[in-house]
């Protein structure tokens, strides 16, 4: 595109996005532009367009990074620049030619699992230096420092991965994470292990599996703000059961002992140090008496280290302040589950402030809002935000201007806005975002510009800087949906989502959302009802939920999701009544859907089936089980089969421990029942899952075959959790497409 500076730019409007993709078809896809296909949904170009991720600002503002997906590889990013001066995008580092394109370490292939990035090829993650002449990239197992003059050099070449690489604050070292040690030394200079090697069950400086897996935590290490000293964990899982996982692949089989603490099993024993940069004068942490205690968060704020810890039952999570000196602590406050029979829900929307006070949020008032701490003790407590809505992210603060930015749902739960707060009048709530969107949004540690991504059910992401007033600045990607947007020849198809609510058995309303195909007057039509049903994931929104269910609705059923009691963004007392009773209400909740979608005269009662993953493979099983005759056929894709063989912190979180409940843990379990199952079912699993492990499969697979209980199964060699790419995606949802079709569960003529 022509130069333009920034200026310039918001003068006239200009787009500041690079080129948009274009998408060259022949002259045989051209005829048939009209049939959204599997293959093309999952093929490159992307329909949903170029999806930049990771957008950052240098330290000086001047420049904008990100990472770019190819045109012809959506799966793989490279690492662009755009100079906010000259108007101009510069490709950084160009992933196929600067990585070495050798096979990832175990450790890395699994913990890019653990933090939803497995698919991902090329560079997943970067780092300014705090200078902004450079940045750090990890690839292919190894890093690199990439200059804006577009040189890049090699800092480690090892046949072992740097695992949690990381620039210090003021970018004077590098450290990592190598053969179960951590390493520091200068940037570009000799880097040495500062702790002992210990074994094969002792780490040093990674987070532990469910750390990793449950708490959103990768890092296992933590630099002071002033480089002199670093936090570092320390985990023994020589306790931690073990299970062996087969990989199994098309070719071959690698078996691998897997430290997996199940539910009611030891976890890791968890340790924090505080050390110089050379392994030297080591204190311990005080993490307190009981070491069955989860490390969930671990925060600098000048001298003083701040610790989050939860207990067992994660009902109770304390905030200790540690003199780094000698490793003794305090507990500051203390945060308790907002009703009886809950849990917390740990997440990381909080933020020190340089004054010592400290922007925190919780659910003590049955929302999750924010609150100000006043450390001093002067004034304690003030609570920002509240009402019958939720913070769902804490953007970033400005603390001179005393600021607070976050995203919420404070003009209802389907749109997510960023707004903004004074600390000095809570509750003024201004809203930063346009209605008619849903929103997500980051900001520089300064707090002075927004980096916000946006989108609704007719429009697929677009991102955009913003000021702090929410006045867009420049597009970082407008993403426009014009003659060579990869999906526009299939607009003239797209149909637009309708919303409404049923209620549940307790009058609360549970949203839904539906996609219908053209219907001819009289006709009936088979429904595809997608659902997840656990805790956390919000599905029904009024954001892009990309082209897959577009191709659903072209081949004529109609699409439709609901979210039922149990999921996030509604409150503790929507998310409350799965406590110990996993598999319960979730069930009636979707049985009200399935009862609904047969009240309406455009579609086929007796063509309703069921698809979901991981929880909703799980629930699938359940509905089955619960309901027979309710649903036509059932697709069940890596399924929980047995709460007893899922992880700790997650399991016990809702369902307490096998010991302490065994009747919540048989009433769960979907294995009692399975012999129950009369209708049609396809069972998926990827046969080296790592989270959901495959045993999960095989119980339910047996106990069918035993009791001579007729299913179909189709299970991917080789394939981890995530049974996703350009080839086996088109395949997964072939295979569910022809099963419906095989027990009659197809559209009308």
């Amino acid at each position: 595109m022509k130069s333009l500076n920034l200026a310039a730019a918001l003068v006239l409007g200009t787009c500041l996005s690079a080129p948009a993709y274009a998408d060259h078809h022949s002259p045989a896809q051209e005829k048939a532009a009209m049939d959204l296909t599997f293959e093309r949904v999952f093929a490159s170009p992307s329909l949903d367009g170029p999806s930049p991720r990771q957008a950052k600002l240098s330290p000086d503002g001047r420049y904008l990074t990100v990472l770019r997906n190819r045109e012809d590889d959506l799966a793989r990013y490279d690492l662009w620049a755009f100079d906010r001066e000259t108007g101009e995008w510069l490709m950084l580092v160009d992933s196929e030619k600067v990585g070495s394109g050798r096979e990832l370490s175990e450790d890395e292939k699994m913990q890019r699992e653990r933090a939803r990035v497995g698919n991902l090829l090329g560079i997943i993650s970067y780092e300014w230096t705090s200078n902004g002449k450079a940045i750090l990239v990890p690839l292919d197992g190894d890093l690199y420092l990439a200059s804006l003059d577009g040189q890049v050099v090699q800092v480690t070449d090892t046949e072992e991965s740097e695992l949690n690489p990381a620039l210090s604050p003021h970018g004077n070292y590098i450290s990592f994470v190598r053969d179960r040690q951590l390493w520091v030394g200068e940037v570009m200079g000799e880097a040495a292990p500062i702790t002992p090697k210990e074994g094969a069950d002792i780490r040093w400086g990674e987070a532990e599996f469910v750390a990793q897996e449950e708490m959103a935590r990768i890092d296992g290490y933590w630099w002071s703000p002033d480089e002199s000293r670093i936090a570092v964990e320390r985990f023994d899982e020589s306790g931690v059961g073990i299970v062996t996982r087969a990989a199994i692949g098309a070719t071959g089989t690698k078996v691998f002992d897997q430290r997996y603490p199940v539910a009611g099993s030891d976890n890791a024993v968890v340790e924090l140090y505080v050390m110089d940069l050379n392994g030297q004068n080591r204190v311990k942490v005080d993490l307190g008496d009981n070491p069955d205690i989860y490390l969930a968060r671990v925060d600098w704020s000048g001298n003083d280290l701040y610790v989050t810890r939860q207990n067992r039952e994660q009902t109770v999570m304390d905030i200790l302040r540690v003199d780094s000196a000698t490793g003794e602590s305090q507990v500051l406050f203390t945060e308790n589950a907002a009703v009886e029979d809950y849990w917390i829900n740990l997440g990381s929307d909080y933020k020190w402030l340089d004054n010592g006070n400290l922007v925190w949020w919780s659910e003590r008032d049955g929302y999750g809002h924010l609150y100000l701490l006043d450390e001093a003790g002067k004034t304690g407590w003030t609570q920002l935000t509240s009402g019958e809505w939720v913070v769902t992210k804490l953007v970033g603060v400005d603390q001179r201007a005393g600021r607070v930015f976050f995203q919420g749902t404070k003009d209802g739960v389907l749109e997510q806005h960023v707004y903004s707060v004074d600390l000095a009048n809570p509750g003024a709530i201004t809203r930063l975002t346009e209605l008619g969107y849903t929103h997500s949004a980051s900001m520089d540690g300064k707090g002075q510009t927004l980096l916000i991504s946006r989108s609704n059910d007719d429009r697929p992401p677009q991102s955009y800087i913003a000021d702090a007033t929410g006045q867009r600045l420049a597009w970082i990607e407008e993403n426009a949906l014009d003659a060579d947007h990869p999906y526009a020849p299939f607009l003239a198809s797209h149909r637009p989502t309708k919303y409404g609510t049923i209620p549940a058995e307790d009058g609360t309303p549970l949203y839904w959302e539906m996609v219908t195909p053209e219907m001819a007057p009289g006709k009936k039509y088979p429904v595809y009802y997608y659902h997840y049903s656990g805790p956390g994931p919000q599905i029904v929104n009024k954001g892009w939920n990309g082209a897959l269910r577009q191709a659903i609705v072209d081949k004529g059923y109609i699409w439709f999701a609901l979210d039922n009691r149990g999921s996030a963004n509604r409150g503790v007392a929507f998310e409350q009544p799965i406590y110990r009773a996993m598999g319960g209400v979730e069930v009636r909740d979707q049985k009200a859907g399935a009862e609904y979608l047969k009240t309406l005269d455009f579609v086929d009662p007796d063509k309703i089936a069921i698809d979901g993953w991981s929880y909703g493979g799980y629930m699938t099983l359940k509905q089955l089980q619960a309901d027979p005759g309710l649903y036509a056929a059932g697709i069940s894709g890596a399924p929980v089969t047995r709460w007893e063989l899922y992880d700790t912190h997650y399991t016990e979180r809702y369902m307490g421990t096998p010991q302490d409940d065994a009747e919540a843990y048989e009433a769960a379990s979907a294995i009692p029942n399975a012999t129950k199952i009369t209708d049609p079912l396809l069972l998926i699993h990827g046969m080296a899952d790592d989270n959901v492990v495959f045993e999960n499969a095989t119980e339910v697979i047996s106990a069918m075959q035993e009791a001579n209980v007729p299913f179909q199964m189709m299970l991917y060699p080789g394939y981890t959790h995530r049974v996703s790419g350009e080839q086996i995606s088109p395949h997964r949802y072939n295979t569910v497409f022809r099963f419906l079709e095989h027990h009659g569960v197809t559209p009308p003529e």
